[in-house]
């Protein structure tokens, strides 16, 4: 499936993903497809080494499509969120290395996204990080609560999750959510930078084989609560 918001390009054996609605970059059902394909397209290619991800300027993604999420039809509001789940778990779980290019906001879904790489570059400016679900009235599903648990410092955890904090991307590098801060301008070429070095250094079978035992047991809980909260859509109660 493809989507004017989700281009690819191909630098050697890196494949980006480039991620540009104009706007705040927001996850729906179109972009999460694409970007789903973008993943197959990669994993089913030898020659692609490592897969970056990359937002617009000032923006990474600011979370899930709020047409969706604020309107009545519960139902598509469940299969969006199990679909970013889908996302994110494909990125943690993926045969190919994956470094973000975080070039702004990371909110929300956004953030979650950002949990989901390997390595994660940001843009040393004045961009708000983090996962807000508590201060906009939501709840976070099990299968965030997951990744959090797993990739965030312990020592931020609760006021990540519990207290909604939001941090700057040179503040979200201790917390867990980035890995090292350039200037905005760099923030691309350091994401492929990274990523090739990964393509060419790591051998594809070592790392999926790594990954599935040093990721696996929280992949099988994220994969088992994104089938809870599908079937708990299309649930007739």
């Amino acid at each position: 499936m493809s989507s004017p918001h989700v281009t690819t390009e191909r630098r050697d054996g890196v494949m980006i993903v480039h991620l540009d609605d104009g706007k705040a970059n927001a996850l729906s059902f179109e972009v999460i497809a694409a970007m789903q394909a973008a993943i197959d397209e990669a994993e089913g290619d030898d020659g692609v080494g490592a897969l970056v991800i990359h937002g617009r300027p000032g923006r990474f993604s600011a979370g899930f499509d709020l047409g969706v999420m604020l309107g009545d039809d519960m139902a598509a509001i469940i299969g969006l969120v199990a679909d970013g789940g889908a996302l994110v778990h494909r990125l943690y779980g993926s045969s190919v290395p994956v470094v973000a290019a975080c070039t702004g906001h990371a909110l929300a879904a956004g953030a979650l996204m950002l949990l989901g790489c390997d390595v994660r570059v940001g843009a040393d400016i004045d961009a708000k990080v983090g996962l807000n679900e508590v201060a906009i009235k939501m709840v976070l599903p099990d299968w965030a609560f997951t990744i959090a648990g797993d990739r965030l410092s312990k020592r931020h955890t609760q006021r990540a999750l519990a207290t909604a904090r939001i941090t700057t991307p040179g503040d979200a590098v201790d917390v867990g959510y980035i890995d090292e801060v350039v200037p905005a301008d760099d923030v691309l070429e350091r994401a492929v930078d990274l990523a090739t070095e990964l393509a060419a250094t790591l051998d594809p079978s070592a790392y999926q084989r790594t990954v599935r035992t040093l990721r696996g047991p929280v992949l099988d809980l994220m994969e088992a609560q994104i089938a809870a909260d599908r079937a708990a859509g299309t649930s007739p109660v």
